[in-house]
């Protein structure tokens, strides 16, 4: 998330780090072209057919393009399309804030979605949506604390007794603690960061997961927000503490500290580098559901990283020099600084656009605000490291 050199001016302000007076950090991949399938490549047959690939392309596509073509029989089958659309649902958990609270706003806006704002504080996220101007008839506020399994197990059941389809899913909400000294656990006994950051969403996407199966929405899709701090191919992500799950024997042990240690690694216990660790999981979190449902289900599984958001409540536990040397840093040292509003309307597109369909991707953005395909480190895009995440999260949270 907002993490793109947070690690870097704190190794820059600190007196025992060494200095990086000379680092840029601009992004350093390399630009890659999203092919998009053009909707109105579709054999006659497959009209004919109504498959469910049909379906989905002739969605997901511009509507003036299925209105275009000649042919009576596509326009009569576009026509029948257009009548089934209907408002999508999605869900945002941590939307009371910061990214969260900016993407449902920029959904809310186009008056194509209903937005659930799955937040610890009721009153708070109600608050929130008003104030930035959310219409009242485009949101619903939940109780959701991923700091508790059993609350993510109770706001599952209410969402599922609500009797509302579910289309998109966006784990978005994050605990970051990188001043802390000693760790805080969960409900549950676990390090809070990776309880919260990856725990918390792991239960929820599996526990939402037939309900995103069964959406008829043309375009459904699980996205989990990412870090480039996690990903040690960028200069950000080089800057100690470095994030490295090792062999997750922390976490094998439930990351309580008693039994265990609190960090993933069994290492000693450090909030900057807990934070790091639960990003790599929610990448590879994501890739794993990707390699494990896309093809069965056609669910776009997708991570991102929405560039750096200087200015969030995010750093609320960072210390005052950091917070007020950070946005200045950003705008004009590294250029680049992302306001909280710009990263919404990046996840937005991760949500809704149609030329964001590809499954398994890290979306990044250029600084001409232009998405592309980002490279992931090595850790983060380890198959086998993810099969065996997988496993042992699905220990951890009960559902194995």
């Amino acid at each position: 998330m907002a993490l793109q050199t947070a690690s870097l001016l704190q190794a820059a302000i600190s007196t025992h780090k060494e200095r990086k007076s000379n680092a840029s950090l601009k992004e350093t991949s390399s630009l890659f072209g999203v092919s998009v399938s053009d909707p109105l490549r579709v054999e006659f047959d497959s009209l004919v057919t109504g498959s469910k690939q049909f379906k989905r392309k002739v969605s997901v596509g511009p509507i003036r393009a299925q209105t275009t073509t000649a042919t009576p029989a596509f326009n009569q089958s576009a026509q029948e399309g257009k009548k089934t659309i209907r408002k999508g649902n999605v869900i945002i958990t941590g939307a009371s804030s910061g990214l969260g609270l900016a993407t449902a706003k920029a959904l809310a806006e186009t008056g194509k979605w209903d937005v659930i704002l799955a937040c610890r504080n009721f009153l708070k996220a109600e608050r929130a949506a008003k104030s930035v101007g959310i219409a009242k008839e485009n949101f619903t506020v939940m109780h959701l604390d991923l700091a508790s399994l059993d609350s993510v197990r109770q706001f599952v059941d209410n969402f599922k007794r609500s009797g509302k389809p579910l289309d998109v899913l966006v784990c978005n909400a994050a605990v970051y603690l990188p001043t802390a000294k000693e760790p805080t656990f969960t409900a549950e006994g676990f390090e809070l960061s990776v309880g919260t950051n990856h725990l918390g969403h792991f239960l929820l996407s599996r526990l939402l997961l037939d309900d995103l199966k069964q959406s008829d929405y043309p375009s459904k899709r699980l996205i989990i927000v990412g870090s480039i701090t996690g990903n040690t191919n960028t200069l950000a992500g080089n800057v100690p503490p470095k994030a490295n799950l090792g062999d997750l024997r922390g976490l094998a042990g439930g990351l309580n500290g008693l039994n265990s240690s609190p960090m993933i690694d069994g290492g000693e216990f450090d909030g900057a580098k807990a934070y790091k660790d639960s990003k790599v999981c929610n990448m590879l979190t994501m890739q794993e559901f990707h390699r494990r449902y896309h093809e069965e289900t056609g669910i776009t599984f997708a991570s991102l990283y929405p560039g750096c958001i200087a200015e969030t409540g995010l750093f609320r536990e960072h210390i005052p020099l950091f917070r007020l040397l950070f946005p200045a840093f950003q705008k004009y040292i590294t250029r680049g600084y992302v306001s909280e509003e710009e990263a919404g309307k990046r996840l937005a597109q991760v949500v809704s656009n149609p030329s964001l369909t590809k499954s398994g991707v890290y979306w990044s953005w250029n600084q001409s605000s232009a998405s592309f395909e980002n490279q992931l480190s090595k850790e983060a895009s380890d198959a086998k490291k993810a099969h065996k995440l997988w496993e042992i999260s699905e220990k951890v949270v009960g559902l194995a």
